[in-house]
């Protein structure tokens, strides 16, 4: 699995020099008690580091400038324990190129009725202090992601532990390279855009290569290796009959097991993170790759097909999101429109991630009518049930927007004995013909990234992060209010 660093999130208190130092040190010690609990929660992924409490515009400034410096900081949590005059944050704000968090929180739970005097009010005011840096964040249009509760919590805990992974998504993101070996399909809208501006809004960065390179790898491979992943193959997946035995199934088997070594080899050597490929562009391959990209989809590569470095961008984020656990490329393909359950297979010619699969995968060889290549071997399971997104992200011209739409993969019940490709069956959510109408008026893809590790305010998120417009279609629906949604934001993206 390709793996990111481990990162830091600093958490940083405001308040000032007026209520004394026995105050600042309460603040002090009440925050790093706060920190030391929460670590607890966020050890797996990521450590909070506790700075020095904040109460004058220069530190401010310099601590935003060293977070900005530091490469695994992933963003700040802010919390006002105090009345922290907010305009010693100007500058420091205006400079914060990281992910902001403002936590509203106070150290104590419950209210001491008995006891509460006004050296209790004066230490314990967040309801006061955060009010007025939010109005600060509101002026500078900083636009932070806002959390309210108690900071022990569990849905506050996991609030922040959904955005902190969004915000990893957002530092990584800035790594993505896509290769790309032969251009978009011919003709095709939907999967081409602006590539210099997907990098300056979101760090991903698009290369173009001719299929020749990637040739060029596999020739230089020895029988050895492949014999090798061969031998893994056999291990891991379902291998039966004819691909047991020396002949032209077993023989398309280690063709993929070529392309999957070749394909590893270059991408490692240029840092690439994704790709895509196109079945017009397959000049010196005997086989459009299949088994090849769904073994490295598994290993956390981005992938989009047809050309799609959108897509290919979108699934190594959203692989980045979701640890590469349940997440792969994927298409809309046929309708299933029987009243009652109505809902869409999805699939792909080849390529989707066995990180979904219901089952132990089987490798298959079968023809493939379109390419005109040679049969190519395959991945062949169900997608596991349950409840997912699938996401796309298009090119607006003036900005780009992400559509997310809420989904329930059902049990496969049917065998389809003739379709001998990974597949899953979905419901999207609130219901086919509304989620369907909104889709297409929003000018969504047919390519989308799929996850059940995911939700709606993960990409939202990471949209809010990066400047971009999130759609969403969930349960709670409303098709005018959607309608009138899609006409404000295009008088916002004019005018910001």
């Amino acid at each position: 699995m390709l793996t990111t660093k481990r990162y830091e999130l600093w958490f940083v208190v405001g308040s000032q020099h007026l209520y004394g130092k026995k105050t600042l040190d309460e603040v002090a010690e009440h925050s790093e008690m706060m920190v030391s609990a929460m670590n607890e929660e966020f050890n797996e992924h990521f450590t909070i580091v506790m700075k020095p409490v904040m109460t004058n515009a220069n530190d401010i400034y310099q601590l935003c400038l060293e977070a900005n410096r530091t490469a695994h900081c992933a963003g700040l949590l802010t919390w006002m324990h105090t009345f922290s005059p907010a305009k010693m944050w100007i500058r420091g704000l205006k400079s914060l190129t990281k992910p902001l968090l403002h936590l509203h929180t106070q150290y104590n739970r419950d209210l001491p009725w008995d006891s509460i005097n006004m050296d209790f009010m004066n230490l314990n005011q967040s309801a006061h202090g955060d009010r007025e840096f939010g109005y600060m964040n509101a002026r500078m249009k900083t636009r932070p992601k806002v959390v309210v509760g108690h900071w022990q919590d569990r849905n506050v805990i996991n609030e922040i532990k959904r955005w902190a992974t969004s915000a990893l998504a957002f530092n990584e993101s800035h790594a993505i390279k896509v290769a790309r070996f032969g251009d978009n399909m011919n003709h095709v809208a939907v999967t081409d855009g602006d590539k210099v501006e997907a990098q300056i809004q979101f760090g991903w960065q698009v290369d173009g290569f001719g299929i020749g390179d990637l040739v060029a790898k596999m020739e230089a491979l020895t029988e050895e290796e492949i014999d090798s992943l061969m031998a893994e193959y056999e291990t891991i997946y379902k291998f039966d009959g004819p691909l047991q035995v020396d002949g032209p199934e077993r023989d398309a088997v280690r063709e993929q097991a070529k392309i999957e070594l070749g394909l590893e080899y270059f991408l490692k050597e240029g840092q690439y993170t994704a790709f895509t490929t196109n079945f017009d562009t397959l000049h010196g391959m005997k086989q459009l790759p299949g088994l090849a990209v769904q073994r490295l989809m598994a290993k956390g590569y981005g992938f989009g097909g047809e050309g799609d470095w959108k897509t290919a961008a979108l699934l190594r984020l959203m692989k980045i999101m979701s640890g590469g656990k349940e997440t792969s490329f994927m298409e809309d393909y046929t309708y299933h429109l029987k009243p009652g359950e109505e809902g869409i297979l999805q699939s792909h010619m080849l390529e989707v991630c066995p990180t979904i699969a219901s089952d132990q995968p089987r490798v298959e060889v079968h023809p493939l009518a379109i390419g005109g290549k040679e049969d190519p071997a395959r991945l062949v399971f169900n997608a596991q049930p349950g409840k997912g997104i699938c996401v796309t992200v298009i090119d607006m011209g003036e900005r780009f927007r992400f559509i997310v739409n809420d989904v329930e993969t059902i049990e496969m019940t049917e065998n389809m004995p003739h379709l001998p490709v990974a597949r899953a069956f979905w419901k999207p959510a609130p219901s086919l013909h509304e989620s369907a109408k909104a889709w297409i008026l929003a000018g969504g893809t047919h390519h989308t990234a799929y996850s059940t590790q995911l939700t709606y305010q993960h990409i939202k998120d990471y949209a809010e992060m990066t400047g971009s417009e999130c759609l969403h279609i969930g349960e709670k629906f409303n098709l005018d209010d959607f309608t009138n949604e899609l006409k404000w934001n295009e008088l916002y993206y004019k005018f910001m």
